[in-house]
């Protein structure tokens, strides 16, 4: 089977705003950033799923240069009205990036993975963009053992598995899975930071992986 962009999900953005998840994202993000080398080469992001913009547009705050795409129509149209600065196209997980605006020392993607049909095509997508060495910061929603008791003891399966959001998620991952993925496409020092909530009920997980020097 073929992956299509219209695989990727959709999204209609009324605004070009942040959103409530982003009140955990995004600190993290930056404290993972903080971590890397602040050269100017590894200070350029590709992000993956860019959405309105908003993400990219605060990490330009920290001196950090964004190419993003995202199929979403609004979101694309959003970004580029508020955020003129940006480098947002049209684009989705399933297209060669890398051919089309190089390899980058950051590939970022928030809460992506787990509405696409293609998660290895999603990986290698991102390893493709990423220079020899390079890191990938993934987030996704958490799940595991003791959060997913939590839902069921307390009634909550169904609001969290969102079975009637059109375009909503599809893939549930856990630290374990998403290590999986992540080691198929050859990464190497694969570590998981858990946000929102304490560890054992967190709202997500960001992975962070490295591509071999090669």
């Amino acid at each position: 089977m073929t992956a299509t962009s219209s695989d990727c999900g959709g999204y209609d953005y009324s605004d070009a705003g942040l959103n409530a998840s982003h009140v955990y994202l995004i600190p993290a993000v930056v404290k993972i950033l903080s971590t890397l080398n602040s050269t100017k080469e590894e200070k350029r992001i590709f992000e993956l799923g860019c959405g309105n913009g908003s993400v990219s547009n605060e990490l330009t705050k920290g001196g950090f240069e964004i190419t993003g795409v995202d199929p979403s129509p609004d979101g694309v149209r959003n970004a580029k009205e508020h955020y003129p600065h940006l480098k947002i196209f049209s684009g989705s997980a399933y297209d060669d990036l890398a051919h089309r605006y190089g390899k980058f020392p950051i590939v970022l993607s928030l809460e992506v993975v787990e509405h696409l049909y293609f998660p290895r095509k999603f990986a290698a997508v991102v390893s493709d963009l990423l220079l020899p060495g390079g890191t990938a910061i993934i987030s996704t929603p958490y799940h595991g053992s003791w959060k997913n008791l939590a839902l069921s003891l307390t009634g909550k399966m169904d609001d969290h598995f969102t079975a009637l959001w059109d375009y909503g998620h599809i893939k549930f991952w856990s630290m374990s899975t998403l290590r999986t993925l992540l080691k198929e496409m050859g990464f190497e020092d694969i570590s998981f930071v858990r946000i929102g909530r304490i560890p054992m009920l967190a709202k997500s997980m960001i992975a962070i992986a490295r591509k071999p020097q090669q």
